[in-house]
């Protein structure tokens, strides 16, 4: 079923879409090499977040836990026709998704509409909770090209002890009516992911997970290790099995993580991350909002991009990227340990 996924990224590339993402290469290996701080091109990719609330309390995520310092609240409409008119014809892929759970949001949809009005590939992250029989329909209806759905355990016992105040049996109905929807309406869209976060209580249960998602029709399963903020002693929620882990135990017996901060990513040149009010941030490590380096509901994405702010950040990021603090905690780098 990857086919269909590609073939919906595919139907929104143009060449000048193609264009800027070759600009944008070449200026990152210009960057690498010779430390040239300067993207020749525009952010191709986005994460907009259409809301802080969320319906969980999930023990490593600040939006369950309520632990936000910056403001709360949902993305209107109108900022986000704005954000979309700002973000430029190159941008071709869209994530609604940063914090918060999306379909909480009472006109989710209304937003992923507008962005294929864009001819934008459009995906989402949802614990699922919130996903009827008739929102199925229209989750399909909108054109959303990618569905993530956070399914962390197979049993209830299990789920619960990462997605507290969830309930499985509702991940499950509501993957059972996406898929239904999709074959009543003949769509290939969305693209289905079960999206599986590899912590200590449910580590034992990934086969199963692939055999549900076979079972239900899903798409396609992927693991995703845990970020977790207090590591050095040891977490509860740490995989045993070292594989599923971003951690590795050292010869003093704290935890270290197992990927080298490199000083260059990727991320600095190819996207961005909009919160529901319009803030800039350099990428979705930055929860809380710390590092603002524009509005683009106020001022051009062109100004934002090529700022003083932002190409601050960058030559940091190319320069001592390990004295950053939301990248210490980063996966993207290169594994150290064997």
């Amino acid at each position: 079923m990857f086919w269909s996924d590609a073939l919906s990224i595919l139907k929104v590339l143009t060449f000048k879409r193609c264009l800027n993402v070759f600009k944008l290469a070449f200026s990152f290996s210009l960057a690498k090499s010779f430390k040239i701080i300067s993207p020749f091109g525009m952010p191709y990719a986005a994460s907009i977040e259409p809301t802080t609330a969320c319906n969980l309390g999930c023990p490593e995520c600040p939006s369950g836990l309520k632990s936000f310092t910056r403001p709360t609240g949902r993305l209107s409409l109108e900022n986000n026709e704005s954000i979309l008119k700002n973000l430029g014809k190159q941008l071709f892929y869209i994530n609604y998704y940063f914090q918060g759970e999306p379909f909480l949001h009472p006109q989710f949809l209304e937003l992923i509409k507008a962005a294929k009005r864009y001819n934008i590939y459009t995906a989402t992250s949802t614990n699922a909770h919130f996903i009827t029989e008739k929102k199925a329909f229209d989750i399909v209806e909108s054109g959303l090209d990618r569905l993530i759905i956070s399914i962390d355990g197979l049993t209830q016992e299990t789920y619960e002890q990462y997605r507290v105040h969830g309930k499985l049996e509702k991940v499950i109905e509501g993957t059972k009516h996406i898929i239904s929807a999709k074959k009543k309406l003949k769509s290939r869209t969305p693209h289905v992911i079960f999206q599986f976060l590899v912590v200590a209580p449910n580590e034992h249960e990934i086969p199963q997970v692939f055999e549900l998602a076979k079972e239900l029709e899903v798409d396609e399963v992927r693991l995703k290790t845990a970020q977790l903020y207090d590591y050095k002693n040891g977490n509860p929620l740490m995989p045993k099995n070292e594989k599923y882990a971003r951690y590795k135990r050292a010869k003093d017996g704290t935890y270290k993580p197992k990927y080298k901060i490199e000083n260059h990513c990727w991320r600095m040149w190819s996207s961005l991350v909009v919160t529901w009010n319009g803030n800039v941030v350099p990428c979705c490590f930055d929860k809380d909002a710390k590092y603002v380096l524009g509005d683009i509901t106020n001022s051009p994405l062109t100004k934002t991009w090529k700022s003083k702010e932002y190409q601050g950040f960058r030559k940091g990021v190319f320069t001592n990227r390990k004295e950053i603090d939301i990248c210490a905690n980063c996966s993207e780098g290169t594994k150290v340990w064997t």
